[in-house]
């Protein structure tokens, strides 16, 4: 059995009762790292933290791993239980689905083990949930490279009145262009986009396109560490949550559609001061 367990978006501690009964009986235990963090991230402490609790070693499982060498950790599961452990909800990223596809064309049986993930956390602020539109990404520019293809989908969603999440990137062992072109691969420092990388980006593209999508006046909600005992949200215009310093990752950020008097309320309760 291959077991996909969510860990929820905070600490060790938000695994469910389920998933930790599954992932104590397993024998080989991986841990996805590159889609999310946990709040204490991945470091030595960090997983000797994970490890003390759940009563088993655990293997990180980065990109490459996931993408490419996969066929070992479900060639274990044909035999053996093993458990893939996905910080937030095991459906939160695509590469989830496709593990599961594989598995199933190899006659692994899978069993999946649900937690809270961004895309239901974000309901905290008051903006309810069944009122936004598609979910964007948006990626760190270069100088080269400035993908806007989420310009449309906000523009889409707030002509309909409807909210938007804004997923920001997050680069773990990233190869450098450099190390690709030699054919040795060598990595970037891990990085992650914060609340005001993504608002500059937004205005720069709108400045570029000129469609009026969205301005420095537009209502937004940020989220910082979305989960965590010392989570951040502030609600404001793009202009004002430029100068607030949100902190250490994780963030998010949600562009406001047409809100209903309850939901403005709620957002009173986080609004930039």
């Amino acid at each position: 059995m291959l077991y996909i367990i969510g860990l929820g978006l905070g600490d060790e501690r938000d695994i469910t009762l389920r998933g930790l009964e599954a992932v104590k009986k397993c024998e080989k235990v991986y841990m996805e790292a590159y889609t999310s963090l946990l709040s204490f991230g991945l470091s030595a402490d960090g997983l000797s933290t994970l490890e003390k609790l759940y009563g088993k070693p655990i293997t990180v499982a980065d990109r490459d791993m996931v993408e490419e060498k996969v066929d070992t950790m479900l060639s274990e599961a044909i035999a053996s239980d093993v458990a893939f452990l996905v910080v937030g909800d095991p459906f939160g990223a695509t590469t989830h689905t496709d593990l599961v596809v594989r598995a199933k064309e190899l006659g692994v049986n899978v069993k999946v083990v649900h937690n809270a993930s961004v895309m239901n956390a974000v309901g905290v602020c008051g903006l309810q949930l069944y009122r936004y539109g598609e979910t964007v990404s948006i990626p760190f520019f270069t100088d080269v490279w400035k993908p806007d293809s989420f310009y449309e989908r906000i523009q889409n969603n707030r002509k309909l009145g409807l909210h938007t999440l804004c997923l920001l990137d997050i680069r773990v062992k990233e190869p450098t262009w450099e190390s690709l072109a030699r054919g040795k691969k060598q990595y970037e420092p891990p990085r992650f986009m914060t609340i005001n990388t993504a608002i500059e980006q937004l205005l720069e593209v709108e400045q570029q396109r000129g469609e009026s999508a969205y301005d420095e006046e537009t209502e937004c909600v940020g989220f910082a560490r979305l989960g965590s005992e010392d989570q951040m949200i502030v609600a404001g215009t793009m202009r004002e949550l430029l100068a607030v310093d949100f902190g250490a990752p994780l963030h998010c950020l949600v562009i406001i559609g047409k809100t209903h008097p309850l939901e403005e309320e709620m957002l009173n309760v986080y609004r930039h001061k």
